[in-house]
């Protein structure tokens, strides 16, 4: 049986003990408000618990960065506003950056 692994974020230390006290005891992973150690802290679990390639925060937050305005563009040239694009479903956005990808990350 394999065994599962959760990631649990949050912005300022100790705030999952106010309604989660089941999970006291893990290791919690504190990101600040702060985007880039949030990507930090992501990568490197991915790496240690999905064997995912290491990539630095960098340029992850640089394809990031170049698959947003990819995207807005296509999104406004399709009719979209800015409110609606923003409004889209998380499924929407990650459709979208698979066929990013799959198109070899255009800019």
């Amino acid at each position: 049986m394999t065994e599962k692994t959760i990631l649990i974020l949050e912005e300022t230390r100790y705030d999952y003990q106010k309604s989660l006290s089941d999970i006291s005891g893990w290791d919690i992973q504190t990101h600040e408000a702060d985007f880039i150690k949030l990507v930090r802290i992501v990568a490197g679990w991915l790496i240690r618990q999905a064997g995912a390639d290491p990539v630095g925060p960098a340029k992850i937050q640089g394809d990031y960065l170049t698959f947003q305005e990819w995207y807005w563009e296509r999104e406004i040239a399709r009719g979209a506003s800015d409110d609606d694009i923003k409004a889209y479903p998380t499924f929407q956005v990650v459709t979208a950056m698979r066929e990013w990808v799959e198109a070899g990350k255009p800019d």
